[in-house]
């Protein structure tokens, strides 16, 4: 069904990313800017997720030798500092997500770039050298990100959902890509698990070889009976055998290692895709 099926390392049957989004309070914060420090049910909420859940997740996927990427926001990198070298030190990826969980394409392009170079300067500054990946806080991916992705350096994408398998993003008039590793609504556990109301929330990749990448936050999927069920999840996907589990930035090396050898081509798409309105919209 997968009409470019691509080769997983030692013949795996599929590509698990097990990704966390460790947004702790950051977008907490940006939301509720004038109110926050007085929300202080909703922001011990939000702050389970680093002093909590971030120690419990370390040392349960050390016992099980997994190495994932957690999307971090660079303010949380700043505030959460141990909790980062906590996650380095057991092998994980850490990949940028914005500085305070921005909607980016909610904002100008200018305020899109500023906060972007925020996210950039947090994060080099605590780990000496630039993330390999990004992922828009709310996969809010605008229509100037990508150029400011390439800009950076960026070398993967983990924001959009136009496929099964790894693709690239291309720039208009221009040579430039970068990997896209797409995921899925359904695969977020946000719709699923979060209700808060000071918040306003009121709410097959093994059989085909896909690259399976679902979203998980501390705060939600960190707590007791939901870990638990996590941690069945994984144990069920080792014993059932022909998984590759991987991180996000493992994955980006493999499919750069296909494409230069010619093993595989992704298919390509160029941004934007078009401008709006669109012209079918004129009445002239």
């Amino acid at each position: 069904m997968i009409a470019n099926p691509i080769p997983w390392p030692d013949g795996a049957r599929c590509a698990v990313a097990m990704t966390w989004d460790m947004d702790a309070d950051s977008a907490f914060n940006w939301y509720n800017q004038e109110t926050a420090d007085n929300l202080v049910a909703a922001q011990s909420w939000t702050r389970y997720d680093p002093l909590i859940a971030i120690p419990r997740l370390a040392e349960q996927f050390a016992r099980r030798d997994l190495r994932l990427t957690f999307f971090v926001p660079g303010w949380v990198i700043e505030k959460y500092p141990a909790q980062i070298d906590l996650l380095l030190k057991n092998g994980h990826e850490i990949a940028l997500h914005g500085y305070l969980h921005e909607r980016s394409n909610e904002i100008a392009k200018e305020d899109e770039l500023y906060w972007f170079g925020r996210g950039l300067d947090a994060y080099k500054k605590h780990l000496g050298a630039g993330p390999r990946g990004w992922r828009a806080p709310s996969f809010a991916f605008s229509k100037y990100s990508l150029r400011y992705l390439l800009d950076a350096g960026i070398e993967y994408d983990s924001s959009l959902m136009g496929d099964d398998i790894p693709y690239a993003l291309r720039e208009a008039d221009s040579n430039r890509s970068l990997l896209e590793f797409p995921t899925d609504w359904t695969l977020d556990d946000f719709p699923h698990y979060a209700h808060n109301r000071d918040l306003g929330y009121r709410m097959p990749a093994w059989e085909f070889g896909a690259l399976w990448i679902s979203v998980w936050h501390p705060a939600l999927s960190g707590r007791l009976a939901r870990f638990r069920a996590v941690l069945e999840l994984l144990d069920y996907m080792q014993a059932k055998g022909g998984v590759w589990f991987a991180r996000l930035d493992q994955v980006c090396d493999h499919v750069q290692k296909l494409m230069a050898e010619g093993r595989w081509t992704p298919r390509s798409e160029t941004l934007p895709i078009y401008e709006s309105p669109l012209p079918e919209f004129s009445k002239d």
